[in-house]
């Protein structure tokens, strides 16, 4: 098949991995209310990319928030019109029970807190959306499935490029063999961390660039393979003399070997600019750069030695919109999570795992 003829093909089916996650809810929406989320933390990435998305989202809206800043919550109830009765702070969070407005609860907090907030709203009754990383321990991932479980409740994890375009279209390419058997993947995200944040607090994030912006290499490999790692090795390199690396680390590469023997060079930086991955096979090869932004991605592939840039149509949901929509769409249609908290506890573990070999400067083989 043609590079043009298989673009034309595997558009429609990352195009239909995106719509096919919103399909069957339509018919349990019409005449219904939408599903109400509650945001918990209202931070940057809460005030300024996600309750934004969620006025355009069809099965999902926004109908509380939960803050311990009271300025925040006059702020964005004034802005979004949402009622004092739906303010909450965190000593009486647990009151989001005894709200029937309350379907779902986005937990946008730091990683710490995730554990937390998701149990308490699982106990609660509610549907819950947590940022990535799930937690700072597979323990703690272990906990909120089994808190969600026992509520007989959804529990997602805030992976949106699973329902990125681009990224689903790299996933579709790489499947189709277009590149031809992978041998080697490249993923590399990173970014200067300026001193201050929370994440450069350990008690907050649980450890450095690998707890946050690493997550993105880790779980790209992991999705461009479509395999589970069987060995990790990996190297710290920290200037512990930077004031802001006191007490989590800066830059962590690592190699994962998967069963069919693809291997995955994955780079971790608090201290340069990453956000790229390739897939390379013995015929060609796929690439994004930017790989995981929340806009503005670029692919190119190779094939038969020809090089070219794939833009692909707008889709009728950003990522975000997407996501958000998707967890509303589970509930209402009863449709499987994309991104389970099991996704997010199978990346946990492999966290830990590049952990262990850092500190003790082996190899890691996985069961």
């Amino acid at each position: 098949m043609s590079i043009v003829a298989r673009r034309k093909v595997l558009g429609g089916i990352g195009a239909g991995l995106a719509a096919g996650a919103l399909g069957g809810a339509s018919a349990w929406t019409q005449g219904k209310r939408k599903l109400g989320y509650a945001v918990v933390g209202l931070g940057s990435y809460a005030t300024q990319q996600i309750m934004p998305r969620l006025a355009q989202c069809e099965f999902a809206e926004l109908r509380a928030l939960v803050s311990g800043m009271p300025e925040k919550l006059e702020k964005f109830g004034a802005q979004y019109g949402i009622p004092r009765t739906h303010w909450y702070d965190y000593r009486g969070y647990d009151r989001i029970r005894d709200n029937p407005d309350i379907d779902l609860v986005y937990v946008v907090l730091p990683n710490s807190m995730h554990a937390e907030y998701s149990i308490r709203a699982s106990q609660a009754g509610k549907h819950v959306l947590c940022e990535k990383p799930m937690a700072v321990s597979a323990a703690e991932c272990e906990a909120m499935i089994a808190a969600a479980r026992a509520a007989r409740r959804k529990l997602m994890i805030g992976y949106r490029c699973h329902f990125e375009r681009y990224n689903l279209h790299a996933v579709e390419l790489v499947r189709s063999g277009f590149a031809g058997r992978p041998t080697l993947i490249t993923s590399e995200h990173g970014f200067y961390a300026r001193p201050g944040q929370w994440r450069l607090d350990r008690a907050l994030s649980g450890g450095g660039s690998l707890m946050d912006i690493g997550i993105y290499s880790l779980n790209a490999a992991r999705y461009l393979s479509g395999e589970e790692p069987v060995e990790i090795s990996a190297m710290e390199s920290t200037d512990r003399d930077d004031e802001r690396f006191r007490t989590v680390e800066d830059r962590i590469d690592w190699q994962m070997r998967f069963p069919s023997g693809a291997i995955a060079n994955c780079v971790s930086s608090y201290s340069s600019g990453h956000n790229a991955f390739r897939v390379t096979g013995n015929r060609g090869w796929v690439e994004l750069e930017p790989a995981t932004s929340y806009a503005g991605h670029r692919m190119r592939t190779r094939e038969g030695g020809r090089i070219n840039d794939v833009t692909l149509p707008a889709p009728a949901k950003d990522q975000f919109v997407a996501q958000l929509d998707h967890l509303a769409e589970s509930v209402l249609s009863g449709t499987a999570l994309r991104a389970s908290g099991e996704e997010g506890l199978r990346d946990m573990r492999l966290i830990e795992a590049i952990y262990r070999s850092a500190r003790e400067r082996r190899a890691i083989t996985l069961a």
